[in-house]
């Protein structure tokens, strides 16, 4: 029932709308700086970027982008255990899936202003670090990106462009919110902005018991960044964020777990000085990604607690440099620099005593507990309006790794403009994961001898913004092999290239503006996959609606998602195929004066038994309210 009532709700709206979840994507003009290292208009780029603003980001008060940007984005999705927190290592959730390919296997990259973000140890993103309070807006590059951003972007990136003040005056800004499972989370932001100097502060607090025993969650961070116009035409800036979190996890309802504890830190910081002209823009940039982690593993015996923590510790610090400059009318050509170094260090200590008892990594050469590798490559990117109505983009990245060679990385694209209001576009891009540590030295399968992971991406899609009706359709399909598995050789398992993938889906967007105080919303996406994946839906689809007036915000979605391939603990093992389920989520918030507004949020109102990760049940209908105050 559930089923054919969101099939003819989607079929509705869509018949209308043709979707909404990123109203500023489609917007007329709307000026992106993901898809190219400058700011561009969208309409002039072969590429699919869907961006969520900050209105959006905020509008159901979550402290994390990530449930936001999965619900609005097609072809995203987020796996989740609980009411607050992802976790790292074992009972981990926070996987984040693009077109069937996996952040979790370190293919789809984070972003922070364009500055990669991820485990140097084992190459995948950390989700709890993405907080919603250093974010303006969030631009998601569907397909490849590694032409301008290298390694990890091969099946996209998710660039989390920070917020700044760029008026004079000060605005702060407390919000308060409290709900199920003893959950609370806080955050307290200033910016200001005098003349030439401009800072943004954010501090937060969130916990959660969560809804099964011990599976408790504490997150406290903060963000900073401040800002200086040298002149007219050069700033420079200076950032920085960090977050700890403490995690525990309970295991699988199948084996239960105890004292299964996490103790996280993740930070960055970046400085950097841009200049601005009328024919040319570029910027220097330095950055530094990192992590301290401490995990005990638990025991499924309570009466045989476990007598050592795994530990480690890693950082990523690169170099940026770029300049873009138009060369002759309607041209754009973009030339840039990066030098990465990756450092990662895992170890074992003992409870007791903290010393160092024995290290994971299995080859003599990297007994010393440490890795390092180091990456550095150049590329170009040309655009050329052939025609007022006809665009050609060509881009080419020369990328050398220590210790997998060097790595040629293409992409082509054509924008094409029938209408003042329309574009189609085509796009082939190359994209390309080298080995992490953990792969090259860590654990039994690690492997010296593997090679960079590779795929191609190609893409039609055509766009149109009407009166008041913005609509989007992608076709895609994704070949690639050389993908890093673990398989049995000579009778030992070892870490090999030998995986391929194949994909091919659909993917719908768009937004409908009813009237003065209604807008009408919805995307989908069709997957299909040659070797199915966990965590990538078969077909995601969301339908929303909103209302604004008299002080009031009410917004409703409704999330359907089918043919979803769970995993049991990530061993690719035990896949299980669970039924279809529907998600019905609802916000509500009430200005009751200039500086007070009162807010409301609840999920899976339908109170829906479902699950993500195998194993491990997510809760009922949930429910938290709250207050912020701006000053």
């Amino acid at each position: 029932m559930i089923k054919r009532t969101f099939a003819v709700l989607a079929t509705a709206v869509a018949a209308s709308t043709f979707v909404y979840g990123q109203t500023d994507t489609l917007a007329l003009g709307e000026i992106v700086v993901t898809g190219t290292r400058n700011a561009t208009d969208v309409r002039h780029l072969p590429m699919t970027v869907s961006v969520v603003g900050r209105e959006r980001l905020t509008a159901a008060e979550q402290p994390s982008i990530l449930p936001t940007i999965s619900q609005q984005v097609p072809g995203l999705f987020v796996t989740s255990r609980g009411v607050l927190g992802y976790g790292v290592s074992g009972g981990a959730a926070g996987g984040i899936n693009m077109r069937g390919i996996s952040g979790g296997a370190g293919q789809l990259l984070v972003l922070i202003d364009g500055h990669p973000q991820y485990n140097g140890v084992y190459g995948h993103p950390i989700s709890d670090a993405y907080q919603t309070l250093m974010a303006d807006r969030v631009e998601v590059l569907h397909g490849p990106a590694s032409v301008l951003y290298g390694s990890n972007a091969m099946g996209g990136v998710i660039n989390i462009v920070t917020r700044g003040m760029h008026r004079n005056g000060v605005s702060t800004h407390l919000n308060v919110g409290a709900g199920s499972w003893g959950t609370v989370q806080t955050e307290l932001s200033n910016q200001l902005r005098s003349g030439r100097f401009s800072s943004t502060i954010a501090l937060q607090y969130n916990r959660s018991d969560n809804h099964r025993p011990r599976m408790g969650f504490e997150q406290y961070g903060g963000y900073v960044k401040l800002g200086y116009d040298i002149s007219a035409n050069w700033n420079a800036y200076v950032d920085a964020n960090i977050t700890r979190f403490n995690a525990s996890y309970p295991d699988s309802v199948q084996r239960p777990r105890w004292s299964a504890d996490q103790w996280i830190t993740r930070g960055n910081v970046s400085a950097g000085i841009e200049n601005h002209y009328g024919h040319t823009s570029g910027a220097l940039t330095v950055y530094t990604n990192f992590g301290r982690h401490k995990i005990d593993d638990g025991t499924t015996d309570p009466a045989a607690p476990t007598t050592q923590y795994f530990r480690s510790k890693d950082a990523l610090t690169g170099v940026s440099l770029y300049q873009s400059i138009n060369l002759f009318e309607g041209n754009r050509l973009t030339v840039g620099l990066d030098y990465q170094h990756i450092y990662g260090r895992a170890y074992y200590t003992s409870k007791e005593t903290g010393e160092v008892l024995h290290l994971p990594y299995m080859t003599d050469r990297k007994l010393v507990g440490a890795s390092y590798r180091n990456e550095i490559a150049g590329y170009v990117d040309f655009r050329q309006d052939v025609t007022p109505w006809l665009t050609v983009d060509a881009g080419l990245r020369l990328d050398h790794h220590s210790v997998t060679g060097s790595e040629w990385v293409p992409q082509l694209g054509v924008v094409v403009r029938p209408t003042p209001t329309g574009e189609l576009k085509a796009m082939a891009s190359k994209g390309y994961r080298n080995p992490t540590m953990r792969e090259l030295y860590l654990y039994p399968p690690s492997n010296e001898d593997l090679e960079p992971e590779r795929l191609w991406n190609y893409e039609l899609s055509w766009r149109q913004r009407l009166c008041r009706l913005t609509y989007g359709i992608n076709l895609f399909y994704i070949n690639g092999d050389n993908l890093i598995q673990t398989q049995m050789v000579e009778g030992a398992p070892r870490n090999v290239n030998t995986g391929r993938v194949e994909n091919y889906g659909l993917e719908l967007n768009g937004v409908y503006t009813v009237g003065q105080h209604w807008t009408l919303n919805t995307n989908h996406s069709l997957l299909q996959m040659k070797n199915e994946l966990a965590a990538a839906p078969k077909y995601k689809g969301y339908v929303g609606a909103d209302y604004r007036c008299c002080g009031w915000t009410v917004g409703a979605g409704l999330q359907y998602l089918s043919g979803l391939r769970q995993d049991w603990d990530g061993d690719g093992i035990t896949d299980v195929t669970q039924r279809d389920f529907c998600l019905l989520s609802a916000n509500v918030s009430y200005r009751v004066s200039p500086l007070v507004r009162l807010w409301l949020r609840g999920e899976n109102l339908l109170a829906q038994r479902y699950e993500i990760n195998y194993g491990y049940p997510m809760p009922r209908a949930t429910v938290m309210a709250g207050v912020h105050l701006s000053f």
